[in-house]
C-alpha cells in the first residue's frame, strides 16, 4: 500500500507539473500572439569587389556602423571562440539556461550585488533588439523574447544576429564592423588573438577601446586565452601564438574605392553589394588617368572617365567616374560614367554596320564626299575639306561626316534610332522626336557606360547585353539582342583596327607593346567632349575627356586627347598579349570588285580590288562608273543612237558622275573627261538627268535688309554631258552660264520662281518667298 501511495503521489505531482507546463506554454503562445517579435535591423551598405574585398562602406540609416555578416563569414574559429566565452550550452538550451540563471540568482543574492550574469547568446540578442534598463521586469521580457527568437530562428541564425548586433562602443555594432574598422579585414580572416580581443570588448565597450586601451585589452585577452588553454579548446601552440601576437590596431576610416559606383549602389536593398569591380585594375586605371589628366590640365582639360568591360561576361571591371573624386575645384564628384554627353562620331560604325546588313554597301563601295544640303542642313567634315570619291572603308577610317549623313538619309533616322535604342542608348530613345540627320555626327546624348556597352556587342558577334555591375545583375537572365550581324561586325573589326588612320596617336611609343585593337574616336560640337572607345577579344574600353562644366578646349579631340589614354590602358591591361584576332565568319566572304565603284566589275573595269561581302545580302549591282559615248573624231560633238552618223565618229569611255560630284570637280579644278556637247541637230527629247538647283533652296523664306539689298546666289548641279545652263527668274530669261558658274540676282518681294534649263532642254523649277525688312 505504501508503494502504491508513493506512486499515486508521484503521478499526481507529474500531473500538476504537466498541467503547469501546458499552462506555461499556452501563456507563451498567447503572449506571442499579443506581443509578436519584430526584428527590424538596418545595416550599413557595403560595396565589395568581385572577390568580396571591401571597397566602400556607408553608415546605416540610424547612423551606425553595423555591417551585415553572412553565415558563411562566421568561420569555425570565430564560432568556437564566441560560444566558449559567451554561452557554452548555446546549442542545447531553448534560449534560456535555467541552471545558469539559478546560479547567478543565488550568487548575486549572497553578495548583494550583480557579480554574475546568466544571459545566453539568445538573451543578449533579445536585449540588443530591444534595449532597456536592467530591471527584473525587463529581464523577464528579455527571457520571453529569447523564447520567441528560438521559435522563429535557427541557432545559426541567432548566432548570426549576435555577431551583427554585439556592441563595441560609440556607433560601432557587430563584429564585422569592428573587424573592418580596427583590423581592416573580414571576420573570417581574423586570428585567434584578434577574435578574443574583439570578444571581450562588448562586456565593457566604454572602457576597452581599441587604439586607446590596447594594453588593458591585451591583459584581458590573455586571461581568456589561458582559460581556453585550460579547457583544452585550442592547442598549446595556437594559444602560444595568440599570446605572443601584439595588438597594434586602432580605428581607421576604411577604404574609399570606386566612390562613383559606390554612391550609385548605395541605395541598394542588399546590405552587402558585391560588384564586378576588379580592384587591381581599378587602382591601375586611377593612377594612369590621374597622371594623364595632370599633363592635360595646362591645355584646359581637367577631367576624364573610364569604363572597362570584360567582353565574355559583360562585367564592368573598371568604373572610374572622374580623374579625382576629391577634386572640388573641377567637380570631381560628378559621375562622368553616367553623365549624358554628345557622343561625336562614335555612332558611325553602327550606321555603316546597318548598311552592311541591309545590303546597301560593302567596305569598298565608293560614295561621294562633296558639299550637300538637306533642307538647309549642310554638314561639313571635321577638317572643313572634301575628298570627292571615297570608299566606305576610307570614310569610316577618316570619320568623314558627309558620307555618314548621306548614309543615314538612306537608312532613315527612325530605323537608326530604333537600332541604337535596342543597344541600350536610353537618352536617344527619349529624344527621338527631336533628332535628325545630325544624330550620326553626335547631335544626341549618350553616356560613357552606354557607349562602351554598345561597343562590347561588336566583339560578341553583334549581340548586345546590358552591362553587369553587381553579382545580383549577373544572376538575371537577360536575352541577348542582335544589333548587327556577324559579318557586319567582322567588317568593322577589320576597318577599325587599321593603323594608317588620322586618329592614330602621334606618339608611337604608346603602341609599342599594345595588342591589336579596333577603336573609334569622337569629338563633340564645340570641342567639349573627346571620346575613344576600343576593343579586342578580351576587353572593351571606353575613354572620355573634357570638362564637367561643358567648357570647350581648342586642342581637345578624340584622336589627340582620348586615344593616347585608351592605348595606355590597353598597354596596361593587355600588355604584350598575343591573343588571336577575330576569325572571319562563314557567313562572310571575299569577292573582286571594281576599285572605281566598289561594285561587281564589268569587262571595261581596269582596277580590281578585293572586298568583303555578305552572300545573298550584299548588292549584286554591276559597275556603272563608265559609259560608252559616241563622239566625233575631233572630240567636239557627242552623239546618241538617234543622231549618230553612219561614219566619222569613235566610241570612248567617259566617267559617270553624279551632278554634285561633277560640280565638286569643277569647283576644285579636278581634271576629268567631260562628254562633249551633244549634237545640236539631234531631235531626241531628253527627259532624265535634269539640273538640280542648289541655291536658292526650294520652299525657303529669305529675309533681305531694305537698306542693303544683298543679292541671292544661283547655282546648280548638272549631268556630265551638260556644257551650258540657262537661268530664268519669274519666267523671264536672266542669264546663260557654264554649269560651275555662280550667278547672283536681286529677287522681287513675295513669291519668286527660279528656273534652270540645260543645253538638252531639261528644266527644273523652284519657288522661294522673299521679305524685305528694315534692320
Amino acid at each position: 500500500m505504501a508503494d502504491r501511495g508513493r506512486l499515486f503521489r508521484f503521478l499526481n505531482r507529474c500531473k500538476k507539473w504537466g498541467i503547469g507546463f501546458v499552462i506555461f506554454v499556452l501563456l507563451l503562445i498567447v503572449l506571442n500572439l499579443l506581443f509578436p517579435l519584430r526584428v527590424s535591423i538596418t545595416y550599413s551598405t557595403l560595396i565589395q569587389d568581385e572577390k568580396g574585398a571591401l571597397l566602400h562602406a556607408y553608415l546605416s540609416p540610424d547612423q551606425k556602423w553595423r555591417m551585415y555578416t553572412e553565415l558563411n563569414e562566421i568561420a569555425p574559429l570565430l564560432k568556437k571562440t564566441i560560444i566558449e566565452k559567451e554561452d557554452q550550452y548555446f546549442y542545447y538550451h531553448p534560449g534560456v539556461n535555467p541552471a545558469a540563471m539559478a546560479r547567478a540568482f543565488f550568487k548575486n543574492l549572497l553578495t548583494g550585488r550583480r557579480s554574475s550574469g546568466a544571459s545566453t547568446i539568445t538573451m543578449q540578442v533579445a536585449r540588443a533588439l530591444e534595449p532597456k534598463s536592467r530591471t527584473y521586469w525587463h529581464k523577464a521580457v528579455e527571457v520571453f523574447r529569447a523564447f520567441q527568437l528560438e521559435w522563429n530562428y535557427s541557432k545559426d541564425e541567432i548566432l548570426q544576429m549576435y555577431v551583427n548586433l554585439v556592441p563595441y562602443g560609440g556607433n560601432i555594432e557587430g563584429m564585422k564592423a569592428a573587424s573592418w574598422i580596427y583590423f581592416n579585414k573580414n571576420p573570417d580572416h581574423l586570428s585567434l588573438a584578434e577574435i578574443t580581443a574583439l570578444s571581450i570588448i562588448p562586456n565593457r565597450p566604454s572602457s576597452l577601446v581599441i587604439g586607446k586601451n590596447n594594453d588593458r585589452i591585451v591583459a584581458e585577452r590573455n586571461k581568456w586565452l589561458v582559460r581556453f588553454k585550460e579547457s583544452g579548446l585550442f592547442s598549446e601552440k595556437e594559444i602560444k601564438d595568440a599570446l605572443d601576437e601584439p595588438l597594434l590596431a586602432s580605428r581607421n576610416i576604411g577604404p574609399k574605392f570606386v566612390p562613383h559606383l559606390a554612391a550609385e549602389l548605395r541605395k541598394s536593398t542588399n546590405p552587402n553589394v558585391v560588384t564586378t569591380t576588379r580592384l587591381e585594375m581599378q587602382q591601375q586605371a586611377e593612377k594612369i588617368v590621374a597622371d594623364y589628366v595632370r599633363g592635360q590640365q595646362q591645355l584646359g582639360i581637367h577631367q576624364a572617365a573610364v569604363v572597362v568591360i570584360e567582353n565574355e561576361t559583360r562585367k564592368v571591371l573598371v568604373y572610374l567616374g572622374s580623374a579625382n573624386f576629391k577634386d572640388t575645384i573641377d567637380a570631381g564628384q560628378v559621375n562622368g560614367v553616367r553623365a549624358i554627353r554628345e557622343p561625336g562620331s562614335t555612332l558611325k560604325p553602327f550606321l555603316y554596320g546597318m548598311a552592311f546588313d541591309e545590303g546597301l554597301v560593302t567596305p569598298k563601295t565608293v560614295v561621294s564626299d562633296v558639299p550637300v544640303s538637306y533642307s538647309g542642313y549642310a554638314p561639313e567634315n571635321y577638317d572643313k575639306q572634301f575628298n570627292g570619291k571615297v570608299s566606305i572603308e576610307y570614310a569610316l577610317e577618316h570619320s568623314l561626316n558627309i558620307p555618314a549623313v548621306n548614309m543615314l538619309n538612306k537608312i532613315g533616322t527612325e530605323a537608326f534610332i530604333d537600332k541604337l535604342s535596342e543597344g541600350g542608348l536610353k537618352q536617344i530613345q527619349k529624344d527621338r522626336k527631336k533628332l535628325g540627320l545630325s544624330l550620326v555626327l553626335g547631335g544626341c546624348g549618350a553616356s560613357l557606360l552606354e557607349l562602351t556597352s554598345l561597343y562590347s556587342a561588336l566583339p560578341n558577334n553583334g549581340l548586345f547585353l546590358p552591362p553587369i555591375l553587381t553579382r545580383e545583375d549577373s544572376l538575371k537572365q537577360a536575352k541577348p539582342i542582335r544589333v548587327l550581324s556577324e559579318p557586319a561586325c567582322y567588317m568593322l573589326h577589320e576597318t577599325l583596327s587599321k593603323v594608317n588612320r588620322p586618329d592614330f596617336p602621334l606618339n608611337w611609343q604608346s603602341t609599342e607593346h599594345m595588342p591589336k585593337i579596333a577603336w573609334k574616336t569622337g569629338t563633340s560640337y564645340g570641342r567639349r567632349d573627346a571620346w575613344s572607345i576600343g576593343y579586342n577579344r578580351k576587353y572593351t574600353i571606353g575613354v572620355w575627356l573634357g570638362n564637367f562644366n561643358g567648357t570647350g578646349v581648342a586642342g581637345l579631340s578624340g584622336a589627340n586627347t582620348a586615344t593616347p589614354l585608351l592605348f595606355q590602358l590597353f598597354n596596361t591591361f593587355s600588355y604584350d598579349e598575343d591573343e588571336a584576332w577575330f576569325n572571319m565568319p562563314k557567313s562572310c566572304a571575299w569577292r573582286q570588285v571594281c576599285g572605281e565603284s566598289g561594285l561587281l566589275p564589268e569587262p571595261s573595269c581596269e582596277h580590281l580590288v578585293t572586298d568583303y561581302f555578305i552572300p545573298l545580302i550584299s548588292s549584286q549591282e554591276h559597275c556603272k562608273s563608265k559609259e560608252e559615248i559616241m563622239v566625233s573624231i575631233d572630240n567636239r560633238i557627242s552623239y546618241c543612237k538617234t543622231c549618230a552618223p553612219a561614219s566619222g565618229y569613235v566610241s570612248k569611255l567617259f566617267p559617270v558622275l553624279a551632278p554634285e560630284l561633277k560640280q565638286y570637280y569643277l569647283d576644285h579644278h579636278v581634271a576629268f573627261a567631260q562628254i562633249p556637247p551633244h549634237n545640236p541637230n539631234c531631235e531626241r527629247v531628253f527627259k532624265s538627268n535634269a539640273p538640280r538647283i542648289t541655291a536658292p533652296q526650294n520652299g525657303h523664306e529669305y529675309i533681305i535688309n531694305t537698306k542693303r539689298k544683298e543679292p541671292l546666289q544661283l547655282s546648280c548641279q548638272v549631268a556630265n554631258d551638260v556644257a551650258r545652263v540657262y537661268w530664268y527668274v519669274n519666267d523671264r530669261f536672266y542669264k546663260e552660264a557654264a554649269p560651275g558658274s555662280k550667278l547672283y540676282f536681286v529677287p522681287d518681294p513675295g513669291k519668286n520662281k527660279v528656273s534652270c534649263t540645260d543645253d538638252k532642254g531639261r528644266n527644273v523649277n523652284c519657288t522661294i518667298d522673299v521679305s524685305y525688312v528694315s534692320l
